[in-house]
């Protein structure tokens, strides 16, 4: 009789643990024109769109082919997953110096202001190597929107 309850919890622990939560991931937008819907289906009204390639964003839900999102102003809604991507991008969310290096005794490139959308090409410890649309360079990573791993 215990075991029957054993193996009776362990399925209903297995079965509410898939459709608890979703894991919440940084990704980022594929396409330069993202429809953001109401709801998890082609059938539900556009709520917005983004025009941004490469923008970042937090998945918070998902359900079948499409995932719950939110941005780094706090709007949410639902996007299918051919038009995410893994995370390759981050916003600093403060002015920043851009150096040559990944020291602060590098030679400063240029100041990058808050909002500003960057592409990750690697990260070291607390410092990673970025691109803007005109210049190139290593950032501090603290203070930003995004994941860089």
């Amino acid at each position: 009789m215990i075991k029957k309850i054993a193996i009776w919890f362990l399925c209903l622990s297995v079965l509410f643990g898939q459709f608890s939560m979703a894991e919440e991931k940084f990704l980022s937008l594929k396409k330069s024109k993202v429809n953001v819907r109401y709801g998890p289906s082609f059938d539900s009204k556009i709520k917005y769109i983004y025009k941004k390639i490469n923008l970042p964003i937090k998945q918070i839900d998902q359900k079948e082919n499409f995932r719950r999102i939110v941005d780094l102003k706090n709007n949410s809604g639902w996007i299918h997953i051919s038009q995410i991507k893994k995370s390759n991008s981050i916003i600093i969310l403060e002015d920043k110096i851009l150096y040559k290096k990944p020291s602060n005794f590098s030679k400063p490139i240029a100041k990058l202001e808050k909002g500003r959308l960057l592409i990750l090409k690697k990260c070291e410890n607390i410092w990673c190597n970025v691109k803007t649309e005109d210049y190139s360079g290593w950032i501090k990573t603290e203070n930003i929107w995004g994941s860089i791993r």
